[in-house]
């Protein structure tokens, strides 16, 4: 009868609609924000690069990038982390850095291998979704403190800086790489490949949390120095660090290890003395289905 006559319940759906003129906070609104600004400047790279002026589609896409840190961080700074907001970063996420810099890099130098060079990135495109998608998942399992220092393969930010590595070169005239498609291509892919890659690479989440006081003034001066090194040499500024972050990852590959090895030892001598301490009906009942309450 009650599949047949479902209570009226008038109180929820006077809730429900009296919930659609509630005050919202302005602190929820302020990370929100910052990731739609950081979408504009995805879609504005993206209208660079079509207009061929790969200088200001890498501006924008860097500027997206230095957005896409904040957000995140000021919304846990401000308690305003909401299921809205994760998901517009993620949409967000896969214009800036799997859309945006695939449609630069084909302009600038892919095109010419038509066919090839559009499978290209649309493989890193792809690859920047699927990167998307198991972080998303990853989130709402639970991990150990020690592997929050580590992302699962190369993040989209990275990614989509690090894939522009043959343009800052060309543009820093070292070498004329625009005309080397074909090894374009193949780094390409070997940068969409680490980015569905389990490969660990170190996280830049942990920083910033808790500063020293001792090292208030450095970060301060380390941060105006980069600021200007950008502003004044943008082309040597991104190749160096985007060589620096490639270099950095069999070093994040052997820390992540040593992490492993350490929590395995502390494990491994908890484990006999555990088991022995266990009653007798205990160990009969080991192959029994535990119940999760």
């Amino acid at each position: 009868m009650k599949r047949l006559f479902p209570p009226f319940e008038p109180e929820d759906e006077e809730r429900a609609r009296s919930s659609r003129f509630r005050r919202i906070p302005t602190r929820l609104l302020i990370p929100n924000l910052i990731t739609l600004l950081a979408l504009c400047m995805g879609l504005t790279a993206i209208r660079m690069a079509l207009e061929a002026r790969f200088e200001w589609a890498v501006a924008a896409i860097v500027i997206a990038a230095v957005l896409d840190s904040l957000d995140g961080r000021i919304a846990r700074l401000l308690k305003s982390t909401s299921r809205f907001g994760a998901e517009l970063d993620s949409l967000a996420d896969f214009v800036n850095f799997g859309v945006a810099p695939a449609v630069l890099l084909y302009n600038w130098s892919l095109v010419e291998l038509k066919s090839a060079g559009w499978i290209g990135v649309l493989a890193f495109s792809l690859c920047c979704a699927l990167r998307l998608a198991r972080f998303n998942v990853a989130l709402e399992r639970p991990r150990p403190a020690w592997m929050s220092k580590f992302f699962v393969g190369m993040p989209a930010p990275a990614g989509a800086i690090t894939l522009l590595l043959p343009l800052y070169v060309e543009y820093l005239g070292i070498a004329e790489v625009r005309g080397l498609s074909p090894l374009v291509l193949v780094y390409c892919g070997a940068i969409a490949f680490l980015m569905v890659s389990r490969v660990p690479t170190f996280s830049g989440k942990a920083l910033g949390m808790r500063v020293s006081r001792d090292m208030v003034m450095p970060i301060f001066v380390l941060v105006v120095l980069f600021a200007a090194f950008l502003l004044s040499f943008p082309w040597l500024t991104l190749a160096t660090g985007t060589v620096a972050y490639l270099g950095s990852i069999p070093v994040s590959l052997w820390r992540y290890r040593e992490f492993a090895l350490a929590v395995e030892g502390r494990k491994r001598p908890e484990e006999p003395a555990a088991a022995a301490m266990l009653p007798p009906e205990a160990e009969e009942e080991e192959d029994r289905p535990v119940k999760l309450h």
